[in-house]
Order: C-alpha cells, then sequence, then structure tokens
C-alpha cells in the first residue's frame, strides 16, 4: 500500500475512504473482496497511482471484473504489502529461535560456571596440608560435573543445529517469497515492479560498461476480440500461450515480463539492433505458426499474431525515455498493418 494512502486508512479519514471504495466498487458491480478491497482503496484514495490507471483502463472496456483480472491487478501492483506481511511473520518466527538460543547460551554459561567453581573447589580441598577429601572423592565429584556440563552442551548444540535449521527453511520461504512478489500470476514471467527494477539496473549497468541496450514492448493484436468472442478465460489461455513463447527465448541475460494487460516487455543487454530485430521476427513467426484451440470446448481461436516495436538506448537516456521510444515504435507496427516488428531508429530515419 502506498504511504498516501496507508496515512489515509490509519487515520480519522479511513471511514470515508472505505465508504467511497464500496459505493465504487457497487457502482461498477464489482463484489467487495478482501483483494477487491484493497486495490479499490487505492483506486479512490490514490486516482493518480499506476494502479488506479491501470484499474481504470480495465474498467473502461467495459468487460466484467474477474478473480483474474484482480489478481493481475495485485501481481503487478500490491507485491510490497504482501511481502511485508511474510517478512514480518518471518520476523516472528526468527525472533521465537534467537529467543530459544539466547535461554539455552545463558543455561550453558551458568552451568560453565558453576563447573568452574567445582574444580577450584576441588583443587583447594587437595592443595592443603591434609586434604579433607579423599581423592576417590575428588574424582567422582569432577566426574559429575563434567557429565553435568556435557549433558548442557549437548542440548545448546542440538538447539543450535535445530534453529540452523528452521532459519535455513525460512530463508528458503522468504526467497519463494521474495521470487512470488516479483512474479506475474498468470502468465509466470516478470511483473512490472521487478520489469522497472531489472530496466533501472540494466540501464545503469550499460552506463558503466559503455555496452548497448535495446527494449522491445510486444502487444497482442486484437486481443480484445478473444475476450468478447470467447471470454476472459480463453482471453487468459491467448496471454499464457504468448508468455511461454516469450520465455523461451528470454535467455539469460535477457529479460521477458508482462507489462500490462495483453503487452508484453522483453530486455536486450549487449544487443546489436539485427540481432534484436531477428529474435521478436523469430517470436512473431513462432506464435502465429500454428492456430489455437479453446480448451474448454475445443471450438477453432484461429491464428494469434502480435506486434512489436523496440528501441536502442541512447547514451544517458533514462528508462522512461527509452520506453517511450519503444512504444511509439510499437504504434507504428499497428499503424502499418500489425503482426510486424519496427525499429524506433528506423522509424526516425524515414521520418527524417
Amino acid at each position: 500500500m502506498n504511504a498516501q494512502v496507508e496515512l489515509t486508512v490509519r487515520g480519522p479519514e479511513a471511514y470515508d475512504l472505505a465508504k467511497s471504495a464500496i459505493d465504487s466498487m457497487r457502482e461498477h458491480g464489482v463484489w467487495p473482496t478482501p483483494l477487491n478491497f484493497e486495490l479499490w482503496l487505492h483506486y479512490v484514495g490514490d486516482p493518480d497511482c499506476p494502479l488506479a490507471k491501470e484499474l481504470d483502463k480495465a474498467l473502461q472496456c467495459g468487460q466484467p471484473f474477474t478473480e483474474g483480472v484482480a489478481e493481475t491487478l495485485a501481481n503487478q501492483f500490491l507485491p510490497r504489502s504482501r511481502l511485508s506481511e511474510e517478512i514480518r511473520d518471518a520476523g516472528a518466527v526468527l525472533g521465537r529461535e534467537l529467543s530459544a538460543v539466547q535461554t539455552a547460551i545463558d543455561k550453558a554459561r551458568q552451568v560453565q560456571i558453576q563447573y568452574g567453581e567445582t574444580l577450584a573447589d576441588a583443587a583447594e580441598r587437595m592443595s592443603g596440608p591434609e586434604a579433607e577429601t579423599s581423592l576417590g572423592d575428588v574424582v567422582d565429584i569432577l566426574t559429575q560435573a563434567t557429565r553435568r556440563i556435557q549433558r548442557h552442551t549437548n542440548v545448546l548444540e542440538k538447539r543450535l543445529e535445530s534453529s540452523h535449521t528452521e532459519v535455513s527453511k525460512l530463508r528458503e520461504h522468504l526467497e519463494q517469497v521474495r521470487r512470488d512478489a516479483m512474479t506475474d500470476g498468470l502468465t509466470n514471467l516478470a511483473n512490472r515492479k521487478a520489469f522497472d527494477e531489472q530496466l533501472n539496473r540494466l540501464c545503469g549497468e550499460a552506463d558503466q560498461r559503455g555496452t548497448s541496450l535495446a527494449l522491445a514492448v510486444v502487444d497482442i493484436d486484437h486481443f480484445k476480440r478473444f475476450n468478447d468472442n470467447w471470454g476472459h478465460q480463453t482471453g487468459d489461455q491467448v496471454l499464457r500461450y504468448v508468455a511461454t513463447a516469450l520465455s523461451r527465448m528470454a535467455y539469460p541475460p535477457r529479460v521477458a515480463a508482462r507489462y500490462g494487460g495483453e503487452e508484453f516487455a522483453l530486455i536486450f543487454p549487449r544487443e546489436a539492433a539485427h540481432e534484436v530485430h531477428a529474435a521478436l521476427d523469430a517470436l512473431r513467426l513462432e506464435i502465429s505458426s500454428r492456430a489455437l484451440r479453446r480448451r474448454s470446448t475445443n471450438d477453432d481461436l484461429g491464428v494469434v499474431t502480435i506486434s512489436a516495436g523496440f528501441a536502442l538506448r541512447q547514451p544517458g537516456d533514462t528508462h522512461q525515455q527509452l520506453i517511450e521510444r519503444a512504444d511509439t515504435a510499437l504504434y507504428a507496427s499497428k499503424r502499418n498493418g500489425r503482426n510486424q516488428v519496427t525499429c524506433a531508429e528506423d522509424e526516425m530515419s524515414d521520418a527524417a
């Protein structure tokens, strides 16, 4: 939840915001599920945020606001709140483990102190001119003390081993949560948040190393037609089909992401324009190489085609400037008939 909305829900205006969210959901015929309610808090609480704008687009299409749509928006824009919750839970578990280990250490320390006192006492008894205690009794006392400290040492070792195992599991769980928070739930590609982070990182790397970077934006042609004719489940099937083809060609260091709706993005570090163009053309041909069939009824859905536009990053370009030029190239592909690939630099040369 962004700072503005979080501040509102923790203050006296929270009731008004909640009422506005419920009223807006009722107006759009959206059920007030917990996830929808969270989305709508952002929608009415911060109308200019990226989530609100994306939700507006979904509503303006006139399509039903399904659970799939809600989950897609949440995966793109709300991962941080879910990750924070997981981190809080992990912190509680870690706190309990550390407390148990500290208790075991404190107990072991007490036993060690007692053992030291026992050794000092034994030495004193044996150091006098006339030993008050026989050697056998001293050995017996020391043996018992040694066994006692060994027992507590074993308890401490087992406690440390158990905590190490628990912390390792916790680390693995948090890593999985982090991956989930960066993954689009429908397509299993990187989500918008992960894409933004990767693009920022790779832009910085390109500046440091003086290497090339290209960004492509891919859009499914006439995607609304699939939803209108066959429903959202079929639309989701088409999205997954395109995403699978994208994931096959996005081997490292390439990055593929669901950019939003039926749009995808591909980052090409250290590749020349002709290499990027060839890769996108191969992707376009692969996707259109076979007709899809509707899973539930086996109806023929026809051929899916994509349009793509890409831009080469110029020295000093911000990631937003790069996205804008790639978008311009995509629109050129659509304007010129769809099912094609356009390079922003070629488009600029033609315009000149």
